[in-house]
């Protein structure tokens, strides 16, 4: 579960790439929209073939909310970082995920992190750091409180969908969600961006790839690991984001990488390969309570049949024969 789990952060990390080399300048909520509509229409099609799933009742506000944080918050503030913060630096807060989960699982469950964890996750955070964080890299202001809230955003639905019911219809799910983040999404970059501008052929071809694996495909397999993992080793996989942001600039971008750099990749690998030897929760693990099934009641034990007892007078017992 954790190797496919994996395949999501991987799959962001050649965001930073698409986003800087195929898509407009300076539109962040249009490249934030077109993310998650037609990978939303697209996975509510596919899951439709097979049941027509939808949220029922409490499911409404709980897609709602985390529609939010995994979409209507944090894609716009990711897009505003990457094109603010020059020097892998939007990818380097992102190294901070184990803390931001671990400060608000505790938080909202009451769940006190091991030690062991935390320690991996400020290790892991400095080892991304040297990767991505190049000398004399221009700090902006908006550009690193845009990947502060970004990845606080995303925190809070990591935390959230390990604690909210799981839907029986996982696919169906995350089209929802999605389609819900447009919702958010759509209406807003009208009004403060305008009418989109005209698409280029790379525009179209990376607009499609974002959508369609960097989104659709990456959250479906997200969203199905990290309810079956520790909640340490969700943040934990997800440092390969950066790290593939990284390794594709050096291969695509002639980006070079220092023996600094190359600590801190390292760093980071061991990181990641802790979170993955985590492995699956214990059978044992709580249900949660609305999807918990019913107990059967006990039943009653029957009476055990008992044989007469005796002196009763029963006709043709040897005590009516001796006593008659």
């Amino acid at each position: 579960m954790a190797g496919a789990t994996l395949l999501a952060p991987i799959a962001w990390g050649t965001s930073y790439v698409t986003i800087t080399e195929l898509l407009p300048d300076d539109r962040s909520l249009l490249v934030a929209a077109m993310r998650v509509v037609p990978s939303a229409l697209v996975l509510l099609i596919v899951s439709a073939l097979a049941s027509r799933w939808r949220p029922q009742g409490a499911d409404w506000w709980r897609t709602g909310v985390l529609a939010a944080f995994n979409f209507g918050i944090f894609f716009p503030l990711l897009v505003i970082a990457v094109y603010r913060l020059p020097g892998g630096v939007a990818a380097a807060v992102g190294g901070l995920q184990p803390l931001f989960v671990a400060g608000l699982s505790w938080l909202v469950t009451g769940h006190t992190p091991r030690g062991l964890d935390l320690a991996v996750g400020c290790v892991a955070a400095i080892g991304v750091g040297l990767v991505v964080i190049h000398p004399g890299a221009d700090l902006d202001p908006v550009g690193l409180l845009a990947a502060v809230g970004a990845n606080v955003s995303f925190a809070a639905g990591v935390v959230l969908t390990k604690r909210f019911p799981a839907p029986s219809n996982r696919l169906a799910a995350t089209g929802w969600q999605l389609l819900l983040g447009g919702v958010i999404l759509v209406p807003l970059t009208a009004i403060v961006e305008g009418a989109p501008p005209s698409l280029t052929g790379r525009n179209v071809a990376g607009f499609t790839y974002l959508s369609l694996v960097g989104t659709a495909l990456a959250f479906v397999l997200w969203f199905n690991g990290i309810r079956r993992l520790p909640t340490a080793a969700p943040p934990l996989l997800g440092l390969a984001a950066p790290i593939t942001g990284a390794v594709l600039g050096w291969a695509i971008l002639d980006q070079s990488l220092s023996p600094l750099q190359l600590t801190g990749f390292v760093v980071t690998l061991g990181a990641i390969a802790y979170g993955a030897s985590l492995g699956e929760p214990s059978s044992g693990a709580v249900v949660p309570p609305e999807r918990r099934p019913p107990s059967p009641k006990p039943s009653k034990p029957r009476p055990t049949p008992q044989a007469p007892p005796p002196f009763e007078g029963q006709p043709g017992t040897a005590e009516t024969r001796c006593c008659g």
